[in-house]
């Protein structure tokens, strides 16, 4: 169902808006999250340190692309808001032949240079293989990850949350019983979760191609609406460079941290790789708000109903400020227990360290929450630079911190912990500082189409 956000209350739009984008959220971390308690509890920690070593080298290849989607999403949005049909067709359709071209693009260059990207983050011998064998699977498959985030960021920013979650929780829970399957049953070791996110991500990007085409009027293409619309590719890269660029940049900074961590050897790995999924299902709430507000923001600039935009923009700071809160509490109080999911019994190392992490983390989270909610607000407003800079601050202060934390200082692993609320503090200040300015009020970019 698609919604118009330009009418009606502001908090009541963000609110209907964010939940389906929590709950799709949590279903779509819950493909890296299975994949790592399977492969801890059932294989051991080499195996899943190897899963976790495997993530930044995979986002470094992905980034780019899902900086791209993001520019795509929010000429949607606008163009959505503004009412204009037409041309909103067009960008489908200039959007699905970019999807295409970079989802190959990417398979073969991470078929190519899977173990030179291990080699360079230092993998240890004994997680070379597991993790070799992952990322070859992932990357095959890279085109049904890309598919579903495309066609689902479209429906976003038609409002339409809801519909990509079902088929999202559908796909999920095929995602579980072929972890189950693969690893239990057929001992297909790491290769295996691999395959069954594959074919699950699979499943939920064709269940949103037939809904959209069945559904929606927009999707109905004959010969001639299938058109490459270079104005509207032009504006889609101006708004999705910046946030490429920060995409790329945070997927280097990722194998940096990565890199440290691997320099503490697979306990404190696996402890990363386990600690680092509760971390990012804990953060989804006030990542949702983002999504919303950011989506809200594109349709009501789109109608020049700025004063729509700073109202929604306060509620959804002091919601995602209270959800925080609460995350922060269980992540402080039921950290070990947690961990300890991820892992067989007689490894107390992991389950030490990975609720550290979470303690140190789970503190701040208050300020990831307001420079989420803030950068999203600048990226649906078109001041897509800003919003990029912030994330892009955050993560080069962490990566510093991190290193020279970890090594100079006796904190070691620790330092690694307490060098991401490091970040999260200057990113913050950065997007504050430009939504002070004012100047996103002139970013609208659906007047620039032609």
């Amino acid at each position: 169902m698609l919604k118009d956000m330009t009418v009606g209350s502001e908090t009541r739009h963000i609110v209907s808006f964010t939940l389906p984008l929590f709950i799709g959220n949590v279903f779509q971390q819950a493909y890296n999250m299975v994949d790592a308690v399977i492969v801890g509890r059932y294989i051991g920690h080499n195996a899943l340190a190897a899963v976790g070593t495997s993530f930044p080298v995979m986002y470094l290849m992905i980034a780019f692309v899902l900086g791209l989607t993001v520019g795509a999403s929010v000429v949607v949005s606008q163009i959505f808001g503004a009412k204009d049909y037409r041309k909103l067709k067009r960008a489908i359709s200039t959007f699905i032949y970019i999807l295409v071209i970079t989802a190959m693009a990417v398979s073969l260059f991470g078929l190519s240079f899977t173990k030179p990207l291990l080699r360079l983050l230092g993998t240890p011998a004994e997680v070379m293989d597991d993790a070799t064998a992952y990322m070859l699977v992932t990357f095959a498959g890279s085109i049904f990850l890309f598919g579903y985030n495309a066609i689902s960021g479209v429906l976003r920013g038609l409002g339409d949350s809801r519909t990509p979650l079902y088929f999202l929780i559908l796909s999920s829970l095929l995602n579980i019983y072929l972890d189950i399957l693969f690893v239990t049953s057929l001992d297909m070791g790491v290769a295996g979760v691999a395959y069954a996110t594959m074919i699950s991500q699979a499943l939920s990007m064709v269940l949103c191609i037939i809904y959209a085409y069945t559904r929606i009027e927009l999707f109905h293409f004959s010969k001639k609406d299938w058109v490459f619309d270079k104005d509207i590719f032009t504006s889609a890269v101006k708004l999705g460079i910046p946030s490429s660029v920060q995409q790329t940049f945070m997927s280097i900074g990722m194998m940096v941290m990565q890199g440290l961590v691997n320099r503490f050897g697979a306990i404190t790995m696996a402890s990363f790789a386990a600690a680092s999924r509760v971390d990012s299902i804990a953060v989804l709430p006030i990542q949702s708000f983002g999504l919303a507000i950011s989506t809200f923001t594109a349709q009501n600039v789109g109608a020049e109903r700025i004063d729509r935009v700073k109202k929604a923009f306060k509620s959804t700071i002091l919601m995602s400020v209270a959800s925080s809160a609460i995350a922060a509490a269980i992540m402080i109080f039921s950290g070990k227990g947690i961990i300890s999911l991820f892992v067989k019994t007689g490894e107390p190392g992991v389950i030490k360290q990975g609720a550290e992490y979470l303690m140190i983390v789970s503190a701040f989270y208050v300020l990831a929450a307001v420079m989420f909610i803030t950068s999203g607000m600048l990226r649906g407003a078109g001041d897509m630079i800003p919003s990029s800079l912030s994330s892009l601050v955050s993560l080069i202060v962490r990566v510093v911190a991190a290193f020279v934390l970890s090594i100079y200082t006796p904190l070691g692993y620790l330092g690694i912990w307490w060098s991401v609320p490091i970040g999260w503090l200057f990113g913050m200040i950065v997007a504050i500082w430009r939504y002070r300015q004012d100047a996103w009020k002139q970013k609208a970019v659906v007047g620039s189409i032609g």
